[in-house]
């Protein structure tokens, strides 16, 4: 199978971030991933495909994702973009510039969730992007990086307390958040045995609650049912196979625990907005060689 291309990133080793502003009418930089941090903003792109992870999505005038470093991969690509002017703010930072201790004094607890949770891709919210709109937009001017640095750590912060939204599933990722010790170890026992039937019986047994009880409290953890979850991860790792291995469709559904083909198609397209087969389509077209 093709690799997805490795970006090396251009900020200095003296410098917290690099903000790079552009004005362009097509998108033509390839799927790839990177090690550092990376914010990107986009105005007046209505129709682009954007593709973080197995997430694949067409923006609208406004689009703002944070994606973190664990490599995951992505591209804004044309689509159905006929726009002749469009604006894209990149900020690239390295994934040390806030150290860990710093992250979990409760002035950056929010920031540092956000960090964690992006490096599932996560995307803003139009309130939130017109909340930091004049950041955005006067990063790469300012002249004092001092004054700039500050900006850019106010932008993070607002962005943090904003409903934001979860791109990429776990599985496809390979990254999970932190969790309470009960729900940590019933998604690792799923992660290790999705492969086969799992009975909400013998999972509530596992931490020791009864079926109903363990029911309600997982879906107020996580936010999903257990059922959810549970085909989630099975797509999420389907998506995963799809773009890095050759097996057949049929081969990958009943491999990540469906046991219907039909249903596993109907499932993938409800999530993904594709079939299967058009999904690895995408990601085929969008590699390159390295």
């Amino acid at each position: 199978m093709r690799q997805v291309l490795e970006e090396i990133c251009s900020i200095s080793s003296k410098d917290c971030f690099n903000v790079t502003e552009r004005r362009k009418s097509s998108f033509t930089y390839p799927l790839h991933k990177h090690s550092e941090f990376e914010l990107n903003f986009v105005q007046g792109g209505k129709g682009v495909r954007r593709i973080v992870g197995d997430s694949v999505e067409y923006i609208g005038d406004y689009d703002l994702v944070l994606i973190g470093p664990g490599g995951l991969e992505h591209v804004w690509e044309q689509g159905n973009c006929t726009a002749t002017d469009i604006r894209e703010v990149t900020i690239q930072f390295h994934a040390n510039l806030l150290s860990e201790n710093l992250l979990e004094k409760n002035q950056f607890s929010s920031i540092g969730k956000m960090f964690e949770d992006s490096k599932r891709g996560i995307s803003f919210p139009m309130e939130a992007i017109m909340t930091v709109y004049k950041y955005l937009v006067s990063l790469s001017s300012m002249k004092d990086s001092f004054e700039q640095t500050m900006t850019l750590f106010r932008l993070f912060h607002d962005l943090s307390l904003s409903d934001y939204r979860i791109l990429s599933s776990g599985s496809f990722s390979r990254a999970e958040n932190s969790e309470s010790r009960r729900v940590g170890k019933v998604k690792e026992y799923i992660a290790a045995h999705y492969r086969e039937e799992l009975k909400l019986e013998e999972l509530a047994s596992l931490v020791g609650m009864s079926p109903s009880s363990f029911s309600r409290f997982f879906k107020l953890r996580t936010l999903k049912t257990l059922s959810s979850y549970i085909v989630d991860l099975r797509l999420g790792v389907a998506a995963r196979e799809l773009v890095d291995t050759s097996k057949n469709v049929s081969e990958i559904c009943y491999g990540c625990g469906f046991n219907n083909l039909s249903n596993f198609n109907r499932a993938f397209k409800n999530s993904k907005g594709m079939s299967p087969t058009e999904f690895r389509l995408i990601y085929k077209k969008k590699k390159v060689v390295v």
